[in-house]
């Protein structure tokens, strides 16, 4: 009605897109939330607990849902307090590890992880594990979904947009941060030994580092593909097409535009740890890929090392862990022929069967070779 006054959360005010950016990453995350009474924590390091919790409970507050907000000063009790001067569909945001470990009713409906830069030891981000919700605080002014459970909202919802929202503001300086990463890239597609004249697709493609080393891999009657989710990352990887004589394509790795059994070779680095069901991934690259094929799984660094860059331990139930991987690659229509993660690389080889299999295949003793 005219005249009524509008509650606009302060935060919103700031007018630029990193306010726009706070704003869809809480529109997706409010209205993710279940209906009904709901309790949510917020947990992580430093003040960004506190700081989410508050941007949240005021979102969620202009969109005309009850929220009782719960910070550090309100005293620990038991949910009949909690609820004291609610209604039965409130929303009750805490913060902060120490609301983290009391619970009402014996657990949380709703727990969201900031992944911020690491502040103590390596374990220090395993908390964030069992998070229903994992954003990424690192840039604090440019905050993006990295997890959002499926039981809250389809991947569809929110999948496409937050990808690309982290990975297009780093797309021009890619290069410049990670440059010194292309001899380890040669080596792994080398290592691969690639069919000649076939069609390799890299999957994720990025800026394009891997197209040069496909494109020398396939030799000049192949085919050499660059895909990937961000416009940004294909105009960063033009720097590298003409080396490559590559086409550049705007593609989803879930729903890759290749008919099946087309594909001679699939270059994916970092790919599976960025999608939100690996074995469906798995299941679609290998679709595209004939009998026989390749799939090139690989990382430039290790991942013991990666996990130490952002405050993790590894665990053993993790997509490239390597015991998951081999059932995972089994059950999607894969052999995991070889599996390597040294300090300085992760690379994971494995050929397409000719049909699905269910069950993993033992592994070999006494090495990393695979029969």
């Amino acid at each position: 009605m005219a005249g009524e006054p509008v509650t606009v959360p302060a935060w919103q005010t700031l007018g630029d897109e990193r306010a726009r950016r706070w704003t869809e990453v809480l529109d997706h995350l409010a209205a993710a939330l279940p209906p009904g009474a709901v309790t949510v924590v917020v947990d992580g390091a430093g003040p960004y607990p506190a700081v989410v919790a508050d941007r949240l409970a005021e979102t969620l507050a202009a969109a005309g849902r009850p929220c009782a907000r719960l910070t550090d000063a309100t005293p620990l009790a038991d949910e009949d307090t909690w609820r004291a001067g609610g209604t039965p569909g409130s929303v009750a945001v805490a913060d902060g590890p120490r609301w983290r470990a009391h619970p009402p009713a014996g657990a949380w409906d709703v727990v969201v992880w900031l992944r911020t830069p690491p502040t103590g030891p390596p374990a220090d981000g395993d908390r964030g594990r069992g998070g229903d919700v994992v954003i990424d605080l690192r840039d604090p002014d440019w905050p993006v979904i990295r997890r959002l459970a499926e039981r809250l909202a389809p991947w569809e919802r929110w999948y496409v947009g937050e990808s690309r929202a982290f990975f297009a503001v780093r797309a021009a300086t890619w290069d410049t941060k990670f440059g010194d990463d292309l001899p380890a890239y040669t080596a792994a597609v080398v290592e691969a030994r690639l069919p000649p004249g076939g069609v390799a697709v890299d999957v994720g493609c990025g800026t394009g580092r891997a197209l040069p080393a496909l494109r020398r891999a396939v030799g000049p009657t192949g085919t050499v593909v660059g895909l990937d989710l961000t416009p940004e990352m294909l105009t960063a990887a033009r720097r590298h097409r003409h080396d490559a004589a590559a086409t550049l394509v705007l593609g989803d790795a879930r729903r890759l535009p290749f008919g099946s059994g087309t594909v001679d070779a699939i270059f994916a680095a970092g790919l599976l740890t960025h999608l939100p069901d690996a074995e469906a991934g798995l299941r679609e690259l290998a679709r595209v890929t004939r009998p026989g094929g390749r799939l090139v799984l690989f990382h430039p660094s290790g991942r013991a090392a990666l996990a130490a860059r952002h405050g993790r331990t590894l665990g053993p139930d993790e997509p490239l862990a390597e015991a998951p991987l081999d059932r995972s690659t089994s059950r999607s229509g894969w052999h995991l022929a070889s599996y390597d993660d040294a300090p300085h690389r992760f690379l994971a080889i494995a050929t397409r069967r000719p049909y699905p299999s269910s069950g993993a295949r033992p592994r070999p003793a006494g090495g990393h070779a695979r029969g």
